[in-house]
């Protein structure tokens, strides 16, 4: 890689990396849908992971990750222990665990979705549209990476306090998770498969002229 493009895709992941700031800190990154919100915050990852590489994408899913351990420390909620190590919510607080939830998920996003982008564009040939289609199943996929990884993660780490907290049960925890992944997690799939379409292929276009 020459300077040129390395000076390129530094400014590039600088620029992903304050709309993620941005997006962590302010009504934007959510989208209201009636029942829920639904979060886009890592589409700016999933698209600057398909454009710069899986380093890049890694470097921006820990930004998100770091947003969120910021966010959840200093303007938490009652299930913040989960994303924070240093919150306690009556009995219950956040552990080693809380970061491993915070972070690794968000960092997989940026690493899943470039190579999900990769093979799908190498699996359709010389079909045509096949940019397209490779977009949207990385967009899909690498919001689903997040959500998946996310609520598995604290059911098999804080599966009995989250249930506590969040819905005053003890037992049928999972069921809870799984109604969160279909609720919320779908949707923001679908959310972020459209937008990573239509964004990324505006920016392909001007970086190509």
């Amino acid at each position: 890689m020459n300077i040129e493009n390395k000076t390129r895709n530094l400014v590039l992941a600088a620029v992903f990396a304050a709309i993620i700031v941005i997006l962590a800190f302010t009504p934007l990154g959510y989208i209201p849908l009636g029942f829920m919100n639904a979060t886009i915050i890592q589409v700016p990852v999933i698209i600057g992971a398909i454009i710069l590489g899986p380093k890049y994408g890694g470097f921006l899913g820990m930004m998100f990750g770091l947003t969120s351990l910021w966010k959840n420390t200093y303007m938490p909620n009652p299930t913040s222990f989960v994303f924070s190590p240093f919150i306690k919510v009556g009995e219950y607080g956040g552990n080693f665990g809380s970061l491993i939830i915070c972070m690794v998920p968000r960092i997989l996003v940026g690493i899943v979705s470039y190579y999900v982008f990769r093979a799908v564009l190498k699996a359709l040939g010389n079909k045509s549209g096949k940019r397209t289609i490779a977009l949207a199943t990385a967009g899909v996929v690498g919001s689903l990476t997040n959500t998946l990884l996310v609520m598995n993660l604290i059911y098999f780490l804080f599966g009995k306090e989250y249930g506590q907290v969040a819905k005053g049960l003890s037992d049928g925890i999972y069921s809870v998770i799984i109604g969160i992944i279909c609720i919320n997690g779908i949707p923001e799939a679908i959310v972020a498969g459209i937008l990573t379409v239509a964004v990324t292929q505006a920016l392909l276009k001007v970086m190509n002229r």
